[in-house]
């Protein structure tokens, strides 16, 4: 599976991307004893287009990534989006707008609290996600073909997720639920640091 290091393949996926109505998007990252989460993959997908990209590597400059980010005319969907958005605040000094959380859309639309992404995924598609990747470490290079199917997939069953939730919000009339959730999941100031808060992000050996 092809892993994107260089600019101008970064610059050919994102105008592909730069196409589409939505794009599903999702991160690995290393957080350890650093304040700030390391970046070690990124991961997006839109119908007839998929990418894994590796900010890693030496060639790889993310402003064509942050570009689209902020793209008002393209639905940036995430699940469970908050620690991601906080590494593009962190990195790209922007946050995406507009955005789409599918774990905030499925509370909307009945699922429970909290749902997890495999949950979600096998309730709505029927597929069943293999998850034995989640605590790899996301920074060794080459990664494997089974840490690089497991990041894809993260992005492609979101598709037809965020495709069904969409439309439930819609024909429920919730629409304006999410909606106000995201103004806040969105807002500059639900990112700005809280000095008294630092400790909490500094995950102690």
């Amino acid at each position: 599976m092809h892993v994107i290091t260089t600019q101008k393949e970064l610059e050919t996926a994102i105008a592909a991307f730069e196409k589409a109505e939505f794009v599903t998007v999702d991160t690995e990252f290393i957080r350890e004893t650093t304040f700030w989460p390391i970046l070690c993959l990124i991961q997006m997908a839109a119908p007839g287009v998929t990418a894994l990209i590796d900010p890693l590597s030496p060639d790889i400059d993310l402003k064509p990534f942050f570009r689209l980010m902020a793209n008002e005319a393209i639905v940036k969907v995430f699940h469970a989006a908050r620690q991601d958005i906080e590494i593009i605040v962190h990195l790209g000094d922007l946050v995406p707008h507009p955005v789409f959380d599918t774990q905030v859309a499925a509370m909307v639309c009945g699922f429970g609290d909290s749902v997890s992404y495999d949950q979600l995924v096998q309730r709505i598609t029927g597929a069943r996600l293999d998850k034995s990747s989640r605590f790899t470490d996301w920074r060794h290079r080459p990664l494997s073909e089974k840490q690089l199917d497991y990041a894809l997939a993260d992005v492609t069953h979101l598709i037809e997720v965020y495709k069904h939730l969409s439309a439930e919000l819609v024909r429920e009339n919730r629409a304006h639920w999410l909606n106000e959730e995201m103004d806040v999941l969105t807002s500059r100031e639900t990112y700005d640091p809280h000095p008294e808060d630092a400790w909490k992000r500094l995950k102690m050996r």
